[in-house]
């Protein structure tokens, strides 16, 4: 009867006193607050550079205070030599890059892609990581796509999203866009959230072709988040700047959240 007592009063000190007996809610709420994407406390590294029509410079004013109004440690760099800072790199959480066009060293590349690989996260959008390098085959290779054409220039095209239930565009409806509609060379593996179709009026040959808009993908142990969207800073406004801040917040958690399924055997 003693040993009874004893430890009725132990399990009761336990759960009344101590809290290392959660409820199953308690726990459930617990794990899904450890698993929302959070950009606080995460290293953020943020380049910026190359052609000057995709306002890099600008794209700082934009971003970098939301990502410090998140809790984020921003470096900002105008320079591909940071990926050269072998200590900076390894304290990294993400990498945002926003580079369209203009060459990158072999040391630069070799880098950035072992960073990814390692699981720092990768960011960015349209042009800044998405036309960036065009002779080097491995940096596109971890991006998932290289844009090949705009066909039209500034046009007013749609945005459909395709999956519902990735966090990154829940609860987004469709939307329009009033800018380029990138034609893309696309990693047949990537998981696509968004697409357009082209009308063909200004090439013929690619009417009703869908193309993704809006993906992400993994490169060894590190997220990668891409948007095709985002020409010019004006173009960021309600969904285009919602699915990219949470497609920033999901690449930074590469080291600290489970490793998702993404590949999809789409030609089988």
């Amino acid at each position: 009867m003693k040993s009874l007592s004893r430890r009725y009063f132990v399990k009761s000190t336990m759960a009344a006193g101590t809290g290392l007996l959660l409820m199953p809610n308690e726990v459930f709420a617990r794990s899904k607050e450890l698993l929302t994407p959070s950009l606080k406390g995460k290293k953020v590294l943020y380049v910026y550079g190359g052609w000057k029509g995709h306002e890099p410079a600008q794209s700082v004013d934009l971003f970098v205070p939301w990502l410090k109004s998140e809790g984020a440690e921003v470096t900002v760099s105008d320079t591909l030599d940071s990926y050269l800072n072998e200590e900076l790199m390894n304290s990294l959480d993400l990498i945002i890059q926003i580079w369209t066009m203009g060459t990158i060293t072999k040391e630069q590349e070799k880098a950035l892609l072992a960073a990814v690989k390692r699981g720092v996260g990768l960011a960015g959008w349209h042009g800044g990581i998405g036309d960036s390098f065009r002779n080097n085959v491995a940096y596109q290779f971890m991006v998932g796509g290289q844009w090949v054409a705009h066909p039209g220039g500034v046009i007013d095209y749609s945005v459909q999203i395709t999956n519902h239930k990735d966090p990154i565009t829940k609860g987004m409806k469709d939307f329009s866009m009033h800018s380029e509609q990138y034609y893309m060379h696309v990693d047949p593996n990537v998981k696509v959230l968004a697409t357009t179709e082209f009308t063909g009026e200004h090439a013929s040959w690619i009417d009703k072709c869908v193309m993704p808009v809006i993906w992400k993908k993994y490169y060894g142990q590190g997220r990668v988040f891409y948007s095709s969207l985002g020409h010019v800073m004006s173009d960021f406004k309600e969904e285009p700047l919602e699915i990219q801040k949470r497609g920033i917040r999901w690449a930074a958690e590469s080291k600290h959240h489970p490793k998702e399924v993404l590949v999809s055997p789409v030609y089988k």
